[in-house]
C-alpha cells in the first residue's frame, strides 16, 4: 500500500509555501515557494485599466445647474483585491498539478481567512475534496517546526504514526 501523504499549504495573498508530511509524527518537508511580489504594492502603484468616471451633462430635474450626477462607467475592482484573486489562482494550480501527479492524498490549508475564502473559490473540486483540515490564521511566516502545532489532530488520523 502507498504512504499516505499531506500537503500542508500555508499561505496569504503574497507568499505560499508548499510542505510535505508523511505521517502523524515529523516536521513538514518544505517541498516549494511561491511569492507574488506585486502583492506588496499600494493601489496607486498598479497601472489601472479600469473605465473612467462619467458625468451625467444634463442638469437633474429639481437641482441647481451645474448639479449633476457622477458614475463609473462599470464596476470598480480593487487592484489588489485582483492581484490577491490571480495569485489564489497560481497556488490552486500548483495544487491541481501535485495532485494530478500523486503527490499527496489530504491537504491541509492554512491562510488569512480572506485568502482562504479566495483559494477555496479557485481550487478545483478534485483537489477541494483532499481538504482534511482549514486553519484560519496567517501564518506564512512558522517555522515548519510550529506548523504540525496548528494542525487539527483529527486531520491526520488516517496516516500512519511513524514515517
Amino acid at each position: 500500500m502507498a504512504e499516505m501523504s499531506v500537503r500542508i499549504v500555508v499561505a496569504n495573498q503574497a507568499e505560499a509555501a508548499f510542505y510535505d508530511l508523511k505521517g502523524r509524527i515529523g516536521v513538514p518537508q518544505l517541498r516549494t515557494r511561491l511569492t507574488d511580489p506585486l502583492a506588496h504594492l499600494h493601489d496607486r502603484d498598479f497601472k489601472s485599466d479600469r473605465p473612467g468616471r462619467m458625468s451625467d451633462h444634463a442638469a437633474i430635474p429639481g437641482h441647481r445647474r451645474g448639479a449633476s450626477a457622477h458614475h463609473g462607467t462599470g464596476g470598480e475592482r480593487r487592484p489588489r483585491k485582483h492581484e490577491a484573486e490571480l495569485f489564489a489562482r497560481a497556488v490552486a494550480q500548483q495544487l491541481e498539478q501535485g495532485h494530478q501527479n500523486g503527490e499527496f492524498q489530504h491537504l491541509v490549508l492554512m491562510a488569512a481567512p480572506a485568502f482562504l475564502g479566495l483559494l477555496r473559490k479557485a481550487m478545483a473540486s478534485s483537489v477541494r475534496a483532499c481538504v482534511t483540515a482549514e486553519v484560519n490564521k496567517d501564518l506564512v511566516h512558522e517555522p515548519a517546526a510550529a506548523l504540525q502545532a496548528h494542525v487539527p489532530p483529527d486531520a491526520l488520523l488516517q496516516l500512519p504514526v511513524s514515517r
